[in-house]
């Protein structure tokens, strides 16, 4: 066939730019050593590399997340141990202040560190991280963790959400513990209430302490109120609020020695019967025996348009107070300044009252319970007024709330007096049963930090070995053969060459070239 002189020009010229680009193309890579650049280079693996890329950005994500996570956790383990050697020493005063020995003067002195450490505690509990955040205050990082009320005790003010980082494509962990979990949920021992029939003092009988926590919500809860009287100078019946006889659950089945002072355990429930007379009449001496009813800390809003406050709670309808009233907290609100609502906190878009009512002279009765207010004409309640309801079951104490009732019992002088000397022992034991609890609590927080730190290592470990893997497949897909692309090089260079040296002999064989 005839190739004309203009085809054959194209043709070379054409092969030439296609190996003088390979040689570029060649020559670039042998420099760099990096074989996909563009989707074109590998469709297949440019997709891939997308992938991997997209992964080492999440372990990237993931090794930052672990970074905060030990920081934080180190924070507050750091700040639980220094608590826990508070209250170690506190265990130490109270301990000590039991001692025979100790007067009204020495155990008011142990009082007095007790309020110092109290004020420690509450320093520590409310502990900020190095972004201004509470630490032990959930979600809720710019509000104060825990504050004193009006009465001395005190109140959680967080919440009891955990914020959680992913650490891993299928695994989470919690950056905080809350305070609620950490310091309100040691488990009070001392949550039962005797009340006597004969207050004389002669025979006295302590308010209990729970040492079962089992055995008392699953009996002692069932049968309350109980009744404990007299059968004899030595021995006792202890019956349940239905009137069934269950002094057989009672210590040695309710024998006693009306000449000496004595503990009773029923029930999960250890108690102190003291003869301070021994020759004190029995007859008609009653005790009733039951749990602390539920009580409650109520604050105003600070939005309220009124100044009134509320001065008083109680329970009077125990039925209705089970039914309906909310766990845990509630708020009252005024429609208007004689109308209220009782709702479930925190209120939200869809939240439905669940009580109402109408003020009866200065009180609020909604589900059973009674709230007093300083209502006057003078400073009326206003539409908008609301109230905030913590409700205390008295299951769980706030080791703060410990400290503090540890104090007060130490600073009340006995001068001497039996009864009062029995009481004070009675509150000493409740308090450094609950002390323990709080040590127990604050603990198996620790214990907890512990824990997530170990996963937190298995999981830094694993997520090492992912970004090591996730590395060299990058760089398989990715990174040339330097030996192959020297070799590709010289071969596309050598072919170059040969088409040079091609084109310029044929083009030498002209028609006047031979003329």
């Amino acid at each position: 066939m005839r190739i004309s002189t203009a085809q054959f020009y194209e043709s070379s010229a054409a092969n030439y730019q296609k190996n003088f680009a390979n040689v570029v193309k060649s020559s670039e890579e042998a420099s760099s050593l990096v074989r996909v650049n563009t989707a074109a280079d590998d469709p297949v693996g440019a997709s891939r590399l997308l992938q991997l890329g997209q992964q080492a950005s999440m372990l990237d994500q993931y090794k930052a997340n672990t970074n905060t996570i030990k920081a934080t956790l180190g924070q507050a383990e750091s700040v639980m141990t220094s608590i826990t050697n508070v209250l170690q020493r506190a265990k130490e005063l109270a301990i000590g202040a039991n001692n025979a020995g100790y007067t009204d003067a020495d155990r008011q002195a142990n009082a007095s560190e007790l309020g110092q450490i109290e004020e420690q505690l509450l320093s520590l509990m409310n502990s900020q991280d190095e972004n201004g955040k509470y630490i032990f205050a959930g979600s809720k990082g710019d509000t104060v963790p825990f504050t004193r009320n009006s009465d001395g005790t005190y109140s959680y003010n967080g919440d009891q959400v955990t914020l959680n980082l992913p650490i891993g494509d299928s695994m989470s962990m919690a950056t905080n513990s809350t305070g609620w979990d950490v310091f309100q949920q040691a488990i009070n021992t001392s949550r039962t209430q005797v009340t006597g029939s004969m207050n004389d003092g002669l025979v006295t009988l302590s308010n209990g302490q729970v040492s079962s926590n089992v055995t008392y919500n699953n009996k002692f809860r069932g049968g309350e109120p109980y009744l404990i009287e007299f059968v004899s100078g030595t021995q006792l019946r202890i019956t349940d609020g239905l009137g069934n006889d269950v002094t057989n659950e009672a210590t040695q089945g309710g024998v006693i020695n009306a000449s000496q002072n004595q503990n009773i355990s029923f029930r999960g429930v250890d108690l102190t019967l003291n003869f301070n007379d021994p020759a004190a009449p029995l007859t008609g001496r009653t005790f009733t025996l039951e749990g602390k009813p539920d009580t409650f800390n109520v604050s105003r809003g600070p939005g309220n348009p009124s100044p009134v406050q509320v001065t008083g709670t109680r329970i009077t309808d125990q039925a209705a107070y089970n039914a309906s009233f909310p766990n845990g907290s509630a708020v009252l609100k005024f429609t208007s300044a004689t109308t209220f609502d009782l709702y479930a906190a925190p209120i939200t878009a869809d939240s439905q009252p669940v009580s109402s009512g109408t003020m009866v002279d200065n009180t609020a009765t909604a589900s059973g319970v009674e709230f007093t207010l300083n209502d006057t004409v003078a400073d009326p309640l206003q539409n908008g007024d609301q109230f905030n309801i913590a409700v205390n079951t008295h299951e769980t104490q706030n080791i703060l709330d410990t400290v503090s009732q540890l104090k007060t019992a130490l600073n009340t002088p006995t001068n001497g007096d039996a009864v009062a000397t029995q009481k004070q022992q009675a509150a000493m034991t409740a308090g450094m049963g609950n002390l323990t609890s709080g040590l127990d609590q604050v603990s198996s927080s620790i214990s907890s930090v512990g824990g997530r730190g170990a996963a937190l290592d298995t999981q830094v470990e694993s997520n090492e070995a992912l970004v090591l893997a996730n590395t060299q497949t990058q760089s398989t897909i990715r990174d040339s053969d330097p030996a192959e692309v020297m070799t590709r090089l010289t071969l596309q260079q050598n072919m170059l060459q040969a088409s040079q040296l091609a084109f310029s002999k044929i083009a030498s064989l002209g028609l006047f070239n031979r003329l």
